[in-house]
């Protein structure tokens, strides 16, 4: 920051209501706060004066600070100016329309995801894409690839001998080494990991001529804004659980193929995706961190809902598209339209803001209505620009809103409410 001519100055900033608060909470006295530069207040007071540069707000806003307070507290009362131009006709439609539009989006979604399965099933088979899938979803957005490219190498990494004691220890180890996320040295890291990643070492090292060509660029991962449950090496940690255990395609198999209630389709799920107790992973984050006072499970609900969504169902539905069963197509569709609802995550909530307004946000009560939300923000949004301009969505949804009154849109094939699959395998065509 830059005060009139002075140099420019950098440093850490102070927000109180009053500069009586900087004394008041003995930020004066406090070494942590002698780098401060300024101070910003809402209201200044001549008699309470920081000896700071104090920057006061309520005579540059022109809102009261209680408006402010609702603005901040409750997203969905958006400002105007961050609504999209798609959220007004979008406001008028009926609630109930308005979910078959995001339906018809979900949908194509589900289809989108499950013709790439099909291609790369082609070239690798339907149980390799599984894997490749199961990984790149667990890469979250910022390191899809990387994770897709250890789950490409798999063949060589399970066609190399493993001692059947301690496999899942020696998968990780093979995991951990060619992702190349493992540390360069040992000496700081804390005692508590130092002997897990003390073995990790001396396994790799054993092993890791054999794979050097296939080892990962460690600038490969991407770390930032990433929370501590979903960093790589925890994910690759349950990923050697799965692969151990030797069986999961014919769990997912036999799970898929049993007569589910919808409102326990994610804790079925998760009770086959969910690794057991793991000595050092259920009591770490990552490699380096240090033990945690209580066992956390290596796999949460949310991200068995994105798994579900994003890989296991658009693989069934797809084998049983080209295996032309259209019974089990529709019970991959049934649990697809059925899954409740994930948490938030930016992009959502930026949507909702933009094209919903905040309003009728009971039209996403499924984790569907969520991903055709995330569609319309692929196929619309992310074609153009803050200002929506040149945008289709827009006059769309006000054409559709025109026709209510003569015509009915056409929503997906909604598939039986008696939609369970038979005992039949979905067997590669």
């Amino acid at each position: 920051m830059q005060f009139a001519c002075e140099p420019p100055r950098s440093g850490d900033v102070e927000i109180d209501l009053h500069p009586a608060g900087w004394r008041g909470h003995g930020h004066d006295r406090n070494p942590a706060y002698q780098i401060v530069v300024l101070h910003v207040v809402w209201e200044a007071d001549s008699s309470a004066a920081c000896a700071l540069p104090t920057l006061a707000l309520k005579s540059q806003l022109d809102s009261p600070l209680n408006e402010l307070r609702l603005w901040l507290s409750h997203d969905s009362d958006a400002p105007g100016l961050l609504a999209g131009q798609c959220s007004a006709p979008l406001r008028d439609l009926p609630e109930n329309i308005l979910r078959e539009v995001l339906q018809q989006a979900a949908h194509l979604r589900l289809q989108r995801k499950a013709s790439e399965f099909a291609a790369r099933a082609r070239q690798v088979g339907w149980e390799q894409s599984l894997w490749e899938g199961l990984f790149a979803a667990l890469g979250y957005k910022q390191n899809v690839w990387p994770m897709r490219r250890v789950a490409e190498l798999l063949p060589l990494l399970l066609a190399r001998e493993l001692k059947k004691r301690g496999a899942t220890f020696a998968l990780q180890a093979r995991l951990f080494g060619v992702s190349g996320l493992l540390p360069n040295e040992l000496t700081r890291a804390r005692a508590s990991a130092d002997n897990y990643l003390r073995r990790v070492w001396d396994h790799w090292w054993r092993e890791r001529e054999q794979f050097a060509d296939f080892i990962l660029p460690r600038a490969l991962w991407r770390f930032n804004g990433l929370r501590p449950a979903n960093h790589p090496q925890r994910r690759l940690a349950l990923a050697a659980h799965w692969l151990d255990a030797g069986n999961l395609p014919d769990k997912l198999e036999r799970w898929f193929s049993a007569p589910i209630a919808d409102q326990k389709l994610e804790w079925s799920l998760l009770e086959i995706l969910q690794a057991g107790r793991d000595d050092f992973w259920s009591w770490h984050w990552t490699l380096r961190s240090a033990r945690m006072t209580k066992s956390q499970p290596l796999l949460g609900a949310q991200r068995v809902t994105d798994l579900a969504v994003n890989v296991v169902l658009p693989w069934f539905w797809m084998r049983a598209v080209v295996g032309k069963s259209d019974g089990l197509r529709q019970a991959a569709e049934h649990r697809y339209f059925a899954w409740p609802r994930s948490e938030d995550n930016a992009v959502l909530r930026l949507a909702r803001q933009r094209l919903l307004g905040g309003t009728k946000a009971g039209a996403l009560r499924t984790a569907a209505m969520q991903q055709g939300l995330l569609q319309i923000v692929r196929d619309f949004c992310a074609h153009s620009n803050a200002l929506c301009e040149n945008c289709r969505f827009p006059e769309l949804v006000r054409g559709l809103n025109a026709g209510l009154q003569g015509h009915e849109i056409n929503p997906p094939p909604k598939p039986t409410r008696d939609a369970s699959p038979d005992n039949r395998r979905l067997d590669p065509p």
